[in-house]
């Protein structure tokens, strides 16, 4: 065998080793695994379902899971405390009663700082003062719309005990109940609060009309996972305000995705457009950090049940080490060239 074909066959041999090794350094490496559980099928998820559709998690080495844990906030945060669950999305109040418990939790990014429920109610019912005894649906007790149906009350001087509260699981369920004579009102969400509307029913209380306004969805998790997984924490924040971007400057990308996980069929998705403009041009912010005003809010009425409410620091609840450094160094601010 000649030289030049020996210099040949040795290029070829290391060129073989470099791509054995390299392939092995991919296989050595592995994307970290994040659970996400969803308290429930609403829209203030999107940024997570488009960070999945669209390949973001992948792009930032984060292996998502996400969950559909149902049954309000509640059950959500109980999941981050037992260490079942990295993140979750949640009402703030049940995330702020749980940190005031002693529980591991705290606030770092929000899917929607303002209320967007709005209480609905049969026709007949005009008044404030006419929901006396009145059965009245929330998803739980505890949950995001729970909190929304008292903070109403608290604003008209009512008592909690005015109304009969019924839990019902679920905004769809809700508004069937609702056209079916079951309930005499609810706390729905979008587009359920639009479907309503269009049958015939009235809004009787907008919070946000009604400058209420608290931490309707925000993403949880612990404070411990923070500090032991801080580098994957970040890149998983990243993902998610990038897919706060998509959702914000592609609105027929993001309806296509959002309609499927909604399993909203094609040709029904009108209420889910009126939906979407709220959400990009009002609810979900470029930066999307808890509001501080809003933890403000839910300590106030959480001081019946946690005296020590009363003097709590807003700001303790709520961790914004993951996000700051991303609109400080710009990442966020390229997103939206």
């Amino acid at each position: 065998m000649n030289r030049t074909r020996l210099e040949k066959y040795h290029s070829l041999a290391c060129l073989v080793i470099a791509g054995a090794i390299s392939l092995n350094g991919i296989k050595a490496h592995s994307a970290d695994k994040v659970r996400v559980g969803l308290s429930a099928i609403s829209l203030p998820n999107s940024p997570m379902w488009i960070a999945e559709e669209k390949q973001i998690f992948k792009k930032y080495d984060i292996e998502q899971e996400l969950i559909v844990v149902g049954g309000g906030a509640t059950r959500s945060v109980s999941a981050v405390i037992a260490g079942d669950l990295q993140f979750a999305t949640a009402g703030g109040g049940a995330i702020i009663s749980a940190s005031l418990s002693g529980a591991d939790v705290v606030m770092v990014a929000a899917g929607n700082n303002k209320g967007v429920q709005r209480l609905v109610v049969k026709p007949e019912i005009k008044t404030p003062e006419a929901l006396k005894n009145k059965r009245i649906a929330v998803t739980t007790l505890g949950s995001s719309g729970h909190l929304a149906l008292l903070l109403i009350q608290r604003k008209w001087g009512q008592s909690p005990d005015d109304v009969q509260v019924v839990q019902l699981g679920s905004s769809s369920v809700m508004l069937i109940s609702l056209q079916k004579g079951g309930i005499d009102g609810a706390v729905l969400q979008e587009p359920q609060f639009f479907m309503a509307e269009d049958a015939g029913f009235k809004t009787l209380a907008d919070p946000a009309a009604m400058d209420i306004h608290y931490l309707q969805n925000v993403l949880v998790t612990s404070r411990s996972y923070i500090r032991s997984h801080r580098d994957a924490a970040t890149r998983f924040m990243k993902a998610f305000v990038e897919g706060v971007a998509f959702f914000k400057r592609n609105k027929e990308e993001a309806l296509r995705i959002v309609a499927k996980k909604m399993r909203i069929e094609k040709g029904k998705d009108n209420y889910l457009e009126r939906s979407y403009q709220l959400f990009a041009t009002q609810y979900l912010e470029a930066v999307p950090a808890p509001s501080v005003n809003g933890a403000r809010t839910v300590l106030e009425f959480l001081v019946k049940d946690f005296p020590k409410a009363k003097t709590a620091d807003p700001n303790s609840f709520i961790d914004n080490s993951l996000i700051k450094p991303l609109e400080d160094s710009g990442f966020i601010k390229a997103l939206y060239p």
